[in-house]
């Protein structure tokens, strides 16, 4: 199984086949390595489909953090709307995986994926910011069998932010020609407010508010020009990992999923990265830590990496580098070290990682730290979707901070 650098070396797939039943020690698989851990996983998804519930709001998840067919099944079986993905190719996946609603976070403007997800129309939903955009979809899709008309929902940006058409003219100028579209449906209004805001600052949170109160104020604006079709639900939709708090405070009130106000009306998070969590960014600035909500994520990402080299008395180098781990959002953290001659990871104080090559990591360690070659560093990890990315399978461990944690599958990824 060489095309998985995840598992052992020399095993055949009936012994991959086999490790839920083996559970074979962790310390038996070669680094460097990435473990998911079952256990956090699962208090993850419990958690945020609680949460959910409680706030009075939806979720499709964004698939693009770990292209996984089990996990998005898993999220899904916990109450997602659907799943949210990035990109045509992304979309291709999920429809062929059975997913039932696939919402695309982008505009669609290339003509050949547009015929060619046409079939699947009547499960996908997708976003526009520009009215060239609204005539490239129309155009493609003229006199295509399509399932349905495409949903599209007008994306609303920020100044300074992503994409989004900037300002509540240049949006409405979007849904009416989406409205006009004999190939579309106006299916509603999503934006993205983490690219307007990096921290959980005053300013930050502020911002975000503003761009809420805009959001909503478009979905107003829509209604009042008659823009919506009749018939149908029409959705309402932002909410990254870092601000969905808020999200749902400002937007939880329009939910209305049987009419009873007048049109209905679903409101989705997107947030991601919350099903396996982290060590770093998203760790800093989640709402259940930022808000003593009571609850929190528990991080599911680790890597491991054996130590090769101690050459000066305060510098370890190890074994996994960028082509391994994230570093895009903070670079690993030590946590732990396992040594050479026992299974049990015991905390490792003092040590900091300096810098990435690409297969290896600088380990800055106290000079009496008792640190030796062949020992292996347990590091906690910043950024989920720059983690599961650079593998296409990752260890399932029962628990990654258990004393000697035991692999119990292998998790396969979809990256192309």
């Amino acid at each position: 199984m060489e095309q998985y650098k995840a598992a052992p070396l020399g095993v055949t797939a009936a012994d991959l086949a086999e490790l839920p039943s083996t559970r074979p020690l962790l310390q038996d698989f070669p680094t460097p390595i990435v473990t998911l851990s079952e256990s956090a996983v699962a208090h993850n998804l419990a958690t945020m489909a609680e949460w959910c519930r409680e706030a009075g709001v939806g979720i499709a998840p964004h698939g693009k953090t770990t292209m996984s067919r089990e996990l998005w099944n898993r999220q899904l079986d916990a109450g997602a709307w659907g799943i949210t993905v990035a990109t045509p190719w992304q979309a291709s996946v999920a429809l062929g995986w059975g997913v039932p609603r696939v919402l695309l976070a982008n505009a669609l403007v290339q003509p050949a994926a547009l015929r060619a997800l046409a079939a699947d129309a009547d499960r996908l939903t997708v976003w526009a910011d520009s009215t060239r955009a609204v005539d490239i979809m129309t155009r493609a899709l003229s006199g295509v069998d399509a399932a349905a008309p495409l949903d599209v929902l007008v994306e609303l940006g920020g100044a300074g932010g992503r994409t989004g058409a900037r300002g509540e003219q240049a949006a409405l100028a979007v849904a009416t020609a989406v409205a006009a579209s004999p190939s579309l449906r106006l299916a509603g209004v999503a934006g993205y407010e983490g690219a307007l805001a990096h921290d959980a600052s005053p300013e930050s949170l502020a911002r975000v508010q503003a761009y809420l109160d805009e959001l909503l104020a478009l979905h107003d604006a829509i209604e009042a020009a008659g823009l919506y079709p009749p018939d149908g639900t029409v959705i309402l939709t932002a909410g990254g990992s870092a601000y969905f708090d808020q999200v749902a405070d400002a937007l939880a009130p329009r939910r209305d999923l049987d009419g009873r106000r007048g049109r209905r009306v679903e409101v989705l998070l997107r947030s991601g990265a919350y099903v396996t969590h982290d060590d770093g960014y998203y760790r800093s600035i989640t709402p259940l830590r930022r808000t003593g909500s009571g609850r929190e994520f528990r991080s599911a990402i680790h890597g491991w990496a054996t130590v090769v080299s101690r050459p000066e008395p305060g510098l370890v180098l190890v074994d996994a580098g960028k082509r391994d781990l994230p570093y895009d959002e903070g670079l690993p953290v030590p946590q732990a070290i396992r040594r050479l001659d026992s299974p049990v990871a015991v905390p490792l104080d003092g040590a900091v990682t300096t810098a990435l090559n690409d297969q290896h990591a600088f380990v800055r360690v106290p000079r009496d730290a008792a640190v030796d070659v062949g020992d292996v560093i347990r590091f906690g990890l910043s950024h989920p979707c720059t983690t599961f990315d650079k593998w296409r399978a990752l260890a399932v461990v029962d628990d990654a901070l258990a004393p000697e944690p035991r692999v119990v599958g292998l998790l396969d990824t979809t990256f192309g």
